[in-house]
């Protein structure tokens, strides 16, 4: 049994068709075509700025979420606007920035309020050991 179905290994190996080896030219380099080339103009990339406002608000007592936001920008780019946020510890950190082309982001960071924390109260008591009588 064992010597038929080497026999037939070998027959199917001796019929497989033996193909050439192909012949690479080490000098050939493919053309690289992208697929899209999309034409620019200059006119796509004006830096025309559009005047805008916005200002939005949270505060729900709930969650304690209290924040706000409020922007302004002018025709020439210049951004001008606050925001504020009620932090963990009771303060209130309040930020006026202005942003433009030239100077970049500048913003100005003041706190109200008094940091206070709540008195620390552990979960649980510890229990009492006592030395065990022998």
């Amino acid at each position: 049994m064992k010597l038929l179905v080497i026999c037939v290994l070998v027959a199917v190996a001796a019929a497989a068709p033996q193909y050439p080896k192909p012949e690479y030219n080490a000098d050939y380099k493919p053309e690289y075509k992208p697929a899209y080339k999309p034409e620019y103009k200059a006119s796509d990339y004006s830096h025309e700025y559009h005047p805008y406002q916005f200002a939005w608000a949270v505060k729900d007592d709930y969650t304690y979420n209290d924040y706000a936001h409020e922007q302004v920008a002018d025709d020439k780019g210049y951004v001008k606007g606050s925001y504020r946020v009620l932090l963990p510890d009771g303060r209130v950190q309040i930020v006026t920035y202005t942003a433009d082309a030239y100077s970049g982001y500048n913003a100005d960071v003041q706190y109200t309020g008094e940091a206070t924390y709540p008195e620390y109260k552990p979960a649980y008591k510890a229990p009492a050991y006592t030395t065990p009588a022998y």
